[in-house]
């Protein structure tokens, strides 16, 4: 099976190598990679690094965008895979990650999309927010896409899907600031659904002060919010219930961006 991976990258020299390494690690038995890395323009160290790791990228384009939904737009154009998925410069995949995913949706082969575990690791690689992590595994067994308009439980880097789906669902909005990812889960859902990679992380996502949702985590839940009210309608049981998990995990990550600014200041 042939499975398409985009990079994104804007001045992310820090993690690129780690991150491009881990896709060219997945090719096997079975599993076909395709690595395209879509280059913002970047100033730092990105273009010595891909010139050094990157004899197996398929296709690498550096030049201005508006963005890494623009970015990973301009890669689903050139993605001939039958499986599709991006990794961002600063996450990576677990080893035969892919061949893992290639099982699943051949074991099930209307299903649109497929996710796994995606723990949360910091700048040096250990897992942090397991508590988050966890809750959102609890809703792994209730995956439907009722509970999936209800809460965001699926870790981006941990999902992938078929090309028929992207084409029938259309690309990602690039009017988003943040929650563009969650917004096209909810369009792919609608083309046949999603089956859970049991077993291990499929993929780490990396969190850190600069990363998009470091920054930006009361208007990614508000545009994730957004979504769900168009998919499900305003005043669905599914909109109702995602208003309460907003609320709820908008102040636990206030708290805890109060508690990161308290410790800085006391250094």
């Amino acid at each position: 099976m042939k499975i398409s991976i985009i990079t994104p990258n804007f001045n992310g020299a820090r993690f690129l190598e780690e991150s491009v390494r881990s896709v060219q690690s997945q090719a096997g038995p079975g599993v076909e990679v395709e690595h395209i890395v879509i280059d913002g323009g970047s100033t730092d160290a990105s273009a010595a690094i891909l010139d050094r790791v990157g004899a197996g990228i398929a296709y690498r384009v550096s030049e201005r965008d508006n963005g890494a939904a623009s970015a990973i737009n301009k890669g689903f154009r050139k993605a001939s895979g039958d499986l599709i998925g991006w990794l961002n410069s600063d996450d990576r995949y677990r080893p035969n990650a892919l061949s893992r995913v290639a099982a699943a949706m051949q074991g099930h082969p209307r299903k649109a999309l497929c996710f796994g575990h995606c723990p949360i690791i910091d700048e040096e690689g250990r897992e942090i927010r397991k508590a988050i992590t966890r809750f959102k595994e609890a809703f792994f067994p209730l995956s439907s896409r009722f509970t999936f308009q209800s809460i965001n439980y699926v870790s981006q880097p941990a999902m992938l899907f078929r090309r028929t789906a992207l084409e029938a669902a259309g690309p990602l909005r690039e009017n988003l600031r943040c929650a563009w990812d969650y917004e096209f889960m909810l369009r792919l859902w609608k083309q046949g659904g999603a089956t859970h990679v049991s077993g291990g992380p499929l993929a780490d996502f990396r969190w850190h002060p600069g990363s998009l949702s470091g920054r930006g985590f009361e208007v990614q839940f508000q545009e994730e919010l957004d979504a769900a009210i168009t998919d499900a309608g305003r005043w669905s049981p599914q909109a109702l219930l995602h208003r309460g998990v907003r609320r709820g995990i908008v102040t636990i990550y206030d708290l805890m961006a109060r508690r990161r600014a308290v410790s800085a200041g006391a250094r």
